[in-house]
């Protein structure tokens, strides 16, 4: 017999939708193929085998049916299947910064446009964004597979149409140039960068991951959330990526109100200030967010004075 644990994870925004457990008899409902993959763990609650990769897709698939009705989502192989709490998470922090110079009220509706930044396949913080706050966005990759997935995406969401284009980035040593173009002129940008330096890097996080979720060593490691290798490493790994997103974003200064990213490890903090300060930010700001035993936060930062910022017309 399963436990009722509605214990909320209120590490979890506020305003994010998957505080309270997984109520799998709604998913399943919805996505009656989400069925075969859900278990009683030793503690009598119903759960997911979280190092199973397409069970954790399907667990993403129902979610995104039911409560963002998304139909007919999926990704290639070995693409990145995020974790949709913690993405939602993200989007909801970046709704209570622009609400900061917006007298308090989170702006809605398709004049607040947002950049993705390596969007991958799955298309998530697009669409996160879309259907929580009605926003616009570009999407871009340097993978064109990945592109095409998401064209797919919204053509199986035709609602996602008008709100969501896409762009893949030519040149990969870059990161805003040959996307943001002189008359665009963008609310925020978002990333989850690559956090590892190398594939080896990759594959031994990958190991002590799976480990963790099988409470015991895995010696042929699955990422359960997937990850092509643009997705999870760059040469210089998380801090090259992120100083060269800063570097570039103080070319663009005037058209953007707010550059954001993740930063997964708390280490890099202390020269992403330096670099930041280094290119002569006006204003930065560091956000905590968490999920389950992980650990993470948004840097944002504008080149905008603060009446700028407050003259922003969303």
């Amino acid at each position: 017999m399963k436990a009722n644990d509605n214990s909320e994870k209120n590490i979890l925004h506020p305003r994010n939708l998957h505080r309270d457990r997984y109520d799998f008899e709604k998913l399943i409902s919805n996505c009656p193929e989400l069925k075969v993959f859900v278990s009683i763990n030793k503690h009598g609650i119903e759960t997911i085998d979280f190092s199973n990769p397409l069970a954790v897709k399907t667990l993403n698939k129902a979610l995104l049916q039911t409560y963002y009705d998304i139909q007919n989502w999926d990704i290639p192989k070995n693409y990145l299947c995020p974790p949709i709490p913690g993405r939602a998470d993200y989007i909801h922090y970046i709704a209570d910064l622009l609400a900061e110079t917006n007298n308090g009220i989170v702006p809605k509706g398709n004049s607040v446009l947002g950049l993705d930044i390596g969007t991958g396949a799955n298309l998530i913080y697009p669409i996160l964004g879309y259907c929580i706050y009605d926003w616009s966005f570009v999407g871009t990759d340097i993978d064109k597979k990945a592109i095409e997935n998401c064209s797919k995406i919204i053509e199986n969401n035709p609602r996602l149409i008008d709100a969501i284009s896409l762009q893949q980035q030519t040149e990969s040593r870059f990161i805003f140039k040959n996307i943001i173009i002189p008359e665009d002129r963008f609310t925020f940008t978002m990333c989850n960068p690559p956090f590892h330096a190398s594939a080896e890097e990759a594959n031994k996080s990958a190991s002590r991951k799976v480990s963790n979720l099988k409470e015991k060593r895995n010696t042929n490691p699955v990422l359960n959330f997937g990850g092509h290798n643009a997705e999870l490493w760059c040469n210089g790994g998380e801090i090259g990526f992120v100083t060269q997103m800063i570097y570039e974003s103080a070319k663009y200064a005037s058209q953007c109100l707010w550059f954001t990213t993740l930063v997964s490890k708390k280490e890099n903090l202390s020269s992403i200030y330096k670099i930041l300060k280094k290119v002569n930010a006006v204003s930065v700001k560091t956000i905590d967010m968490a999920q389950g035993q992980k650990n993470s936060r948004i840097v944002a930062w504008s080149f905008l004075s603060e009446a700028e910022q407050k003259m922003w017309k969303f």
